[in-house]
């Protein structure tokens, strides 16, 4: 009896996904455990693992919109993986062993997006006269004239949904054909002379209503300083190698800041709380514990992991956790629950070479630190001798919610990390 692929539960709030990716070809053999496909939700993405070894029945295309629980495929149990042929009896015991079979290797290669012209159809589609359509896709195709034959169905099984004739509908008024992919992803659909529309990913959907819903919320403000990086580069240039050396890990920047990031959460604790409307009763809740979060760019949009409770870790520790949670970033290897929860946020646009930004509020977050690219510009240096020198510089950017942070706090909270970056003897000494 086969066994059904199913689209896991992940979390309370995700009843949807869009299948991304099948790693595996219709009637292609698999391993238990091995990966099926990538599943992209509005939060994470994340593999769906064979549940036993068998033949694959796909029931579902990439690009497909599929539900938590909704079946996507099966697997033949009992089906045995291609074999080599087996070598004669009288064959010398050193003849060279056959090849393993590269049906079973877990490198096999992803199914292209756009299967070639000469393809054999699928078993599914054998039957030219037979239309499968949901119920709703009927109705509309009968309303706007349309004919579901001319239509492919990006459902499971092919079928023909009604997101599959308003968009021929919306294609047809606009004097172009419809274009889907033979596997029943969508393609770019050209609208005019240089210009092509393609469905948003779930996740940045959620990006921009996160973004929209911020700037709604929260009375946001935003506060510049500039950082002399001198210190930090000179010692990071001083110990960077037997830094490398002892804890396996490059030292960077973000070490540093993060460590000062806490030390100023912890002197002003307002920057580390919430506001949280219960009922329309606005409360403020605080936490004790510095989550700090860090945006990671990857090529689906931004994530945003937590280094949870920064300050119980070493710079070591530090820049350790923020490699890892970016690395798994890019990836799409990141759970749900490592990008809920964090209390404060660090974004770098200097990587990409930014100098001066104002950042959003990762919300229910009450503030954001943006750093920037480090330029050489005249400073005065030494502090306070009214010498002029050329310095390694950096503004910095904190946008808070005002509701719930003063401006003389977000100033000062700003200066301190400033002090910190200046002087990072103070991070040791914790003053």
């Amino acid at each position: 009896m086969p066994t059904n692929i199913t689209i896991p539960a992940i979390a309370e709030s995700i009843s949807t996904g869009v299948l991304s990716k099948w790693y595996k070809k219709d009637g292609d053999f698999v391993q238990r455990d091995e990966e099926l496909l990538d599943l992209e939700t509005d939060k994470v993405t994340m593999q769906v693992l064979a549940p036993e070894a068998g033949t694959l029945r796909r029931m579902a295309g990439e690009g497909d919109t599929v539900n938590v629980g909704q079946v996507v495929g099966a697997i033949e149990a009992g089906s045995a993986a291609p074999r080599p042929s087996p070598s004669p009896k009288a064959a010398p015991e050193t003849a060279t062993p056959a090849p393993a079979s590269s049906a079973v290797a877990k490198a096999a290669s992803p199914v292209p997006a756009v299967a070639p012209a000469s393809a054999p159809a699928p078993a599914r589609a054998a039957s030219a006269v037979e239309i499968h359509a949901t119920p709703l896709a009927k109705k509309l195709a009968e309303e706007h004239q349309v004919d579901l034959g001319k239509l492919t169905g990006t459902g499971g099984g092919g079928r023909i949904r009604e997101q599959d004739v308003l968009a021929f509908v919306q294609a047809r008024s606009s004097g172009v054909a419809a274009v889907a992919t033979s596997n029943g992803a969508a393609k770019p659909a050209p609208v005019g002379p240089g210009a092509v529309r393609e469905k948003m990913t779930p996740i940045r959907q959620r990006i921009a209503q996160r973004l929209v819903q911020a700037q709604h919320a929260a009375a946001m403000l935003t506060t510049f300083n500039e950082v002399d990086m001198g210190a930090v580069m000179e010692l990071r240039k001083t110990y960077k190698e037997e830094f490398e050396k002892k804890h396996g890990i490059g030292l960077g920047f973000m070490g540093f800041f993060v460590k000062a990031a806490v030390s100023a959460l912890r002197a002003f604790p307002m920057v580390n709380a919430y506001i949280v409307d219960e009922g329309g009763q606005l409360l403020i809740e605080k936490h004790t514990s510095c989550d700090v979060a860090v945006a990671v760019s990857t090529p689906k949009g931004l994530v945003v992991p937590v280094l949870r409770q920064a300050e119980t870790k070493s710079l070591a520790q530090i820049e350790s956790g923020i490699k890892d949670l970016a690395t798994r970033g890019r990836d799409g290897k990141l759970g749900l629950d490592e990008m809920q929860g964090g209390t404060f946020t660090i974004t770098n646009g200097g990587v990409f070479g930014s100098l001066l930004s104002t950042p959003i509020l990762n919300s229910p977050q009450s503030a954001i630190l943006g750093m920037h690219t480090i330029k050489n510009r005249p400073a005065e240096y030494p502090v306070g001798s009214g010498q002029v020198a050329i310095r390694p510089m950096m503004y910095l950017a904190l946008s808070y919610d005002h509701r719930i942070i003063d401006g003389a706090e977000a100033v000062q909270f700003l200066v301190r990390i400033k002090q910190n970056i200046e002087d990072p003897q103070r991070l040791l000494l914790e003053v």
